[in-house]
C-alpha cells in the first residue's frame, strides 16, 4: 500500500515513515525544495518536491497513493513569511482533502491536537475547522487528537528537549504556572504526556482499519501527569535536581505579548493559555484495540536528554 504523507520530514513525521515501512508500506511525502536531506529511508520512499501550496504537486502525490495522512502541523506563527495556523491547518488541509475526494483517496487520517475548539486559540480554531471540514466529506476520515507527543527529536523541536533547554538547563528556578494572584494550585495542571512511536503506531496501524473510519480518537500516554511532576522527570532524566517557584500566568503572558513577533522568545501568550488549560485524554482502548503498549513518561523513555 502507498500512503501520502503531507508532514513527512518533521518530527512526528519522520516516525510516521518509520512505521511505515517497518509495515510494509511505502511512504509518498511532499518535500519542500532545499528539504530533502530530512527525508529517512529515502530509497524506500517515493518523493515529490513541492510545497503545500502548489496544487500540481499536490495531485501528482494523491494520485499515486491509496490512503493519505496529513500530518503538516507548527507550534507558532510567523506571519511575516506567511506561516500561519489558518493556512496551514486549516486552509491547506482542506485543499488536500478536496483533492483527495477528487482523485478517489477515500482514507484519510488527520493529525488534530487534544483540546481543540472552535472559541479557543487561534492555534486551536485552525485545527477545529480542518476537523469540521472533514466531517463533511464523504471521505472514510480519522481524526487523532494527540496530547503533547514526547520521544527523540533526532534534530527537530520537541517537548522535553525544549524544556530541558530553556528550564533544567537554565541557572534560574523553573516556573510553577498559576492563574491568578495568589499561587494556589502552582504547577498542578496536568498532561498526558504520549510517546511519538505511539502515536505513529497508532497511524499506521489505523489505515488499514475500516472500524476506526468516521472516528475523532484522543491519544494521551498511560500517565496523567502535573507540570511539576513533569519537570521533576525531565530533571531525573538529566541527571539533575531542580529548583522550582511559583510563576503567576499573567505575568508571562505580559511579558510574551511585549515578543510577540519575535521567534527568540520561547513561548507565545495562546501557548500559556493553553498549557494552563491542562491537556489529559485516556487512550487505554484504543491502544488496547491496536496492541499497542504504551509507553510511559519516565527516566527510561526519556534517556535521549542526556546527549541533547
Amino acid at each position: 500500500m502507498r500512503v501520502a504523507l503531507f508532514g513527512g520530514t518533521g518530527f512526528v513525521g519522520s516516525y510516521l515513515v518509520d512505521a511505515m515501512i517497518a509495515a510494509g508500506m511505502q511512504p509518498v511525502l511532499l518535500v519542500r525544495s532545499g528539504h530533502a536531506g530530512k527525508v529517512r529511508h529515502t530509497a524506500e520512499c517515493v518523493t515529490i518536491e513541492g510545497d503545500i501550496a502548489d496544487m500540481g504537486a499536490v495531485n501528482s502525490l494523491l494520485s499515486q497513493a491509496d490512503a493519505a495522512i496529513y500530518n503538516i502541523g507548527i507550534l507558532r506563527e510567523s506571519p511575516r513569511r506567511g506561516v500561519t495556523f489558518d493556512e496551514l491547518h486549516n486552509k491547506a488541509a482542506r485543499r488536500v482533502m478536496d483533492a483527495a475526494a477528487q482523485l478517489g483517496v477515500k482514507r484519510f487520517l488527520l493529525m488534530s491536537a487534544n483540546g481543540v475548539r472552535p472559541d479557543g486559540t487561534a492555534y486551536q480554531r485552525s485545527k477545529a475547522l480542518a476537523e469540521q471540514h472533514l466531517r463533511s466529506t464523504d471521505l472514510d476520515w480519522t481524526i487523532f487528537r494527540p496530547s503533547v507527543i514526547f520521544g527523540d527529536p533526532r534534530g527537530r523541536m520537541e517537548l522535553a528537549t525544549q524544556l530541558k533547554e530553556e528550564m533544567i538547563d537554565m541557572p534560574t528556578p523553573a516556573p510553577l504556572f498559576y492563574d491568578g494572584l495568589l499561587p494556589l494550585g502552582a504547577g498542578r495542571f496536568e498532561l498526558s504526556p504520549v510517546h511519538v512511536e505511539d502515536v505513529a503506531a497508532v497511524f499506521v496501524r489505523s489505515v488499514e482499519e475500516p472500524a476506526l473510519a468516521g472516528q475523532s480518537i484522543c491519544l494521551g500516554g498511560p500517565d496523567t501527569l502535573a507540570w511539576k511532576q513533569i519537570i521533576e522527570l525531565i530533571a531525573e532524566a538529566c541527571g539533575k535536581r531542580k529548583l522550582m517557584l511559583p510563576a503567576p500566568a499573567w505575568a508571562v503572558k505580559t511579558v510574551a505579548a511585549l515578543f510577540e513577533g519575535a521567534d527568540w522568545f520561547p513561548v507565545t501568550r495562546d501557548q500559556i493559555t493553553m498549557l494552563m488549560e491542562g491537556n489529559t485524554c485516556d487512550a487505554t482502548e484504543t491502544f488496547r484495540a491496536l496492541g499497542i503498549t504504551p509507553k510511559a513518561f519516565e527516566p527510561s523513555t526519556l534517556s535521549y536528554l542526556r546527549s541533547s
